[in-house]
């Protein structure tokens, strides 16, 4: 074999290992910026689906505090954010959730409260932080979320 077509065929080769290694790197750097931008909404759709249910939930069980009549469309809201949780949550979240409905619920159904019954209750600390456990399993699923996606991209 003359020493050229060797010549030749080793710079041929040398273009195409070149090119192909060029194109993976590419093709990865891509595929992991997408991953990632998904990732980044995906978390941001579930920091918004927590923080409309912590208001929405704080809204309603202020109301169930002074009120015996429940505002239906709140409720129906309420639940609506429940089912969006099982589709994107934990079993953990959804099942807080569930506990803050039944919380707010329940109130409805006991005594209305005066200011002063409600500065006592903040005062001792009795049964008025009704979203304590979902914010913590929110947060906690948040953090794991974090997580999960730092390992992903080592």
């Amino acid at each position: 074999m003359d020493v050229a077509y060797i010549s030749a065929l080793s710079a041929l080769a040398g273009s195409v290992v070149g090119g192909l290694t060029s194109g993976i790197t590419t093709w990865l750097n891509q595929l992991f910026q997408e991953r990632a931008g998904q990732l980044a909404r995906d978390r941001s759709v579930r920091e918004d689906l927590f923080k409309d249910f912590i208001v929405a939930a704080s809204k309603a069980y202020g109301n169930a505090i002074v009120s015996s009549e429940p505002q239906v469309q709140e409720l129906v809201a309420l639940y609506a954010m429940i089912s969006r949780m099982r589709i994107l949550s934990s079993p953990r979240v959804v099942a807080c959730a569930d506990k803050v409905m039944r919380a707010t619920m329940e109130t409805y159904f006991t005594p209305n409260k005066t200011i002063r019954e409600l500065d006592e209750l903040i005062r001792s600390g009795t049964d008025i932080d009704p979203l304590k456990d979902f914010s913590e399993a929110a947060r906690d699923e948040l953090r794991t979320f974090s997580a999960t996606r730092r390992h992903v991209f080592r």
